[in-house]
């Protein structure tokens, strides 16, 4: 069983032809509704890749409160955790240039009102992994973390948006998954190349370091070992949750039980995939397109251990 505690959003999206620059106006023909928010993201492709999936988060008593729930529950997420709040919903905006690159504004409302609290305890244990964000109230989450890693639960932190952590904090939980950018903050001052900043972390901490590349793929700090998996090529219309898709099937992988390296594969094809369609969850693989794919990526490379 995994357990997703995170953020929830509506997602405004914006097709422009080019991101704006500072002070500058762009119009767009029209605008586009997602549901989105980081946590609801990976829960969501999770759930399409066949895992079994509590979502635990707030939303508001608004008309996207509603929306929001639903299109979870059509996903196959058990939504008996998420709590309704007196804040709006959350919403992003969300611009995406003619190029797939994109920019976003979030306004968290009723995120930042999700608890720790909403998973009981009678959850957290052997059979169940948890993943968190940093979405929602950053002292909820490792609470959350803690009583899960107490109880024998697989703990997964996706470190974004990204923030400096406590060192015990990186030494609780069982994989940090990070971008480019937010490996350069947690990892402080460490000099290096993305792939020797990872395995320091890795010997340091021990929990396993998973660092996502766009299109240069993925590496993979674990057991001691570095691998780098190249990107599965794609014709790319919106990297707008690319990494959600990646770490809800990464999570939804080692949940099945499955071992780090076949957990990377198949959110390596989630992640590119999910980069072939608009919007956070549009181009999010079921199970089967995931497998249908997995023969067409690039054979992972050992790059130390």
């Amino acid at each position: 069983m995994l357990v997703v505690f995170g953020s929830i959003n509506a997602d405004l999206v914006f097709p422009v032809e080019h991101l704006p620059a500072a002070g500058e106006t762009v119009l767009c023909p029209r605008f586009l509704f997602r549901h989105g928010g980081k946590g609801a993201n990976q829960a969501t492709a999770a759930a399409r890749a066949g895992a079994k999936v509590l979502f635990a988060g707030c939303i508001g008593r608004d008309p996207w409160g509603a929306v929001l729930r639903a299109g979870l529950v059509e996903a196959g997420v058990d939504t008996s955790l998420l709590r309704e709040s007196d804040q709006p919903s959350g919403t992003a905006v969300v611009m995406v240039a003619a190029s797939g690159e994109n920019a976003i504004v979030v306004a968290a409302g009723a995120n930042g009102e999700a608890t720790a609290a909403q998973v009981p305890d009678g959850l957290l244990g052997r059979e169940t992994t948890v993943l968190c964000q940093n979405e929602v109230p950053l002292r909820e989450s490792t609470a959350l973390l803690a009583r899960a890693r107490a109880r024998g639960a697989r703990c997964l932190w996706n470190l974004a948006p990204a923030t400096q952590l406590r060192s015990e904090l990186l030494a609780e939980i069982d994989a940090l998954l990070v971008n480019a950018a937010e490996l350069h903050t947690v990892a402080g001052d460490r000099s290096g190349e993305a792939a020797e900043r990872a395995m320091a972390l890795h010997r340091q901490y021990g929990c396993a370091v998973v660092v996502t590349l766009g299109a240069e793929g993925a590496l993979l700090a674990a057991r001691g070992r570095l691998l780098h998996q190249p990107a599965l090529a794609v014709d790319v219309v919106d990297t707008t949750g690319a990494g959600d898709a990646f770490a809800g099937v990464f999570a939804a992988a080692l949940d099945r039980g499955t071992s780090w390296e076949a957990a990377l594969a198949e959110a390596a094809v989630a992640g590119a995939l999910a980069c072939t369609a608009v919007g956070a969850r549009s181009g999010q693989p079921d199970r089967a397109a995931i497998l249908a794919r997995l023969s067409h990526l690039p054979a992972a490379r050992i790059l130390e251990g």
